[in-house]
């Protein structure tokens, strides 16, 4: 069966690359919104399931399908798509601990099963200057990331420590989980 990655995120892809993977691509169209008194875990886990039954909609194989919501504070982190707007995330990050929740769901479109989790992961800022966070953003850009920042680059640079069992799930998919997930289906990326 095809491998099929329910997602238009470039980082996704360039993850399943990194371990051999070779997938179609699919954007899913789905509501993203967030619904009254949804936790973010719950949330991360519902928009994984909600892309890969979007996209089994339109294709058969095993899907792969991952979101990613942050969390600082109570406060949900989006994509900025503004530098005014990443430099207000960041801002409320410093100094802070920010919870990435990762939800990832591989969906078998032929036998109907489907493998759901979600992958905690923990970013501690150090106290940031505005200065930082306006050289930061200039420098690489991070409009397209929740959070606003890119943890594999210079993001790293904003950070004291980072707490979790996969560093990719920071990235926005926990291969980690997802190579578990695959083995199921009798996938082995090294086979």
């Amino acid at each position: 069966m095809s491998l099929i990655l329910a997602s238009s995120s470039p980082y996704r892809r360039q993850l399943l690359e990194k371990i051999n993977l070779v997938v179609d691509v699919i954007a899913p169209n789905i509501d993203e919104r967030v619904r009254p008194g949804e936790s973010p875990s719950d949330l991360a886990r519902r928009l994984s399931e909600s892309k890969a039954l979007a996209v089994a909609k339109q294709a058969d194989g095993i899907i792969i399908a991952s979101d990613q919501v942050a969390c600082v504070n109570d406060v949900l982190l989006g994509k900025p798509s503004t530098a005014s707007k990443a430099i207000e995330q960041l801002t409320l990050c410093s100094g802070q601990t920010v919870t990435f929740y990762t939800g990832l769901c591989l969906y078998n479109t032929e036998t109907q099963t489907m493998q759901v989790t979600v992958v905690p992961f923990h970013v501690t800022f150090r106290t940031l200057s505005e200065q930082e966070i306006r050289n930061y953003i200039a420098l690489e850009s991070p409009l397209d990331c929740a959070g606003s920042f890119k943890s594999e680059g210079l993001g790293i640079t904003l950070f004291e420590c980072m707490q979790g069992n996969d560093p990719n799930a920071l990235i926005g998919l926990p291969l980690i989980e997802l190579c578990r997930m695959l083995r199921q289906e009798g996938i082995n990326p090294l086979d």
